[in-house]
């Protein structure tokens, strides 16, 4: 007859088994998702890189072939006085109005105020609303979001 200390040590160990078993199976399941998800993704991210690579080519070919006069080559003129009228006359908020030119509303108040002045890129925003009427200005807002 066997000593029932054993028998109760393997019956113990077999169910100890059997638990971590049925524990461990969800934990399988979800990492193979989460593997191919994974796996997925990274080919995402590699034909995106490619695509990127492709239209940074093309860009960078059509960039010279441009004429030499590009808005790089633009000097712009800023006249703090200029801003504000320009604004005012299109009805817009400074907040509104540093969405067409893609800066915060505080930017625009601080370059009304003579406190600083805009940047070259920004200076070519500022120029190409300039040229905006009111109808324009509102809608291109719209588009913006």
């Amino acid at each position: 007859m066997p000593n029932i200390t054993t028998l109760l040590k393997n019956e113990i160990a077999r169910l100890a088994r059997k638990e971590v078993r049925i524990q461990t199976e969800a934990l399988k399941k979800a990492s193979a998702q989460y593997r191919k998800r994974i796996a997925e993704m990274k080919r995402q991210v590699s034909e995106l890189q490619r695509k990127v690579a492709s239209l940074e080519k093309q860009l960078s070919t059509s960039a010279s072939t441009s004429t030499p006069t590009s808005n790089a080559a633009r000097t712009y003129r800023f006249s703090p006085r200029g801003l504000q009228s320009r604004r005012k006359r299109l009805g817009l908020s400074a907040a509104d109005f540093g969405k067409l030119v893609g800066v915060t509303g505080q930017t625009i108040y601080k370059w009304e105020k003579g406190l600083s002045r805009p940047r070259d890129k920004q200076l070519a925003a500022l120029a190409a609303v300039r040229g905006m009427g009111k109808k324009e200005a509102l809608a291109r807002l719209k588009e913006l979001g």
